[in-house]
């Protein structure tokens, strides 16, 4: 058993660093998302109309199906809901 330490899940369990950027990104979007549907009360069906996209995705969304979605189809989904997506990079420690 080892005793590395990991600052996130995303890096424990992806084979690379990169794809755990890539999920990380998506993850927090897909809570960001979550979070602005329950927050503002919209019903499943009001809120793909909203992303413009179908009802089953947002279902996906809400169950955390992060497989599911590209970071692009996200970030495209939180600009059609209003929300303004910021990046931010900086050097890994």
């Amino acid at each position: 058993m080892s005793n590395e330490q990991f600052a996130s899940v995303w890096d424990a369990i992806e084979d690379t660093p990169e794809e755990a950027e890539n999920m990380k990104l998506r993850s927090s979007l897909m809570r960001s998302l979550k979070d602005y549907i329950e927050r503002t009360g919209l019903n499943q069906t009001e809120a793909a109309k909203l992303f413009g996209v179908t009802q089953p995705r947002v279902s996906d969304l809400m169950r955390g199906k992060i497989n599911v979605f590209a970071l692009d189809a996200l970030v495209n989904m939180a600009a059609a809901a209003g929300l303004h997506v910021e990046m931010r990079v900086v050097d890994a420690a």
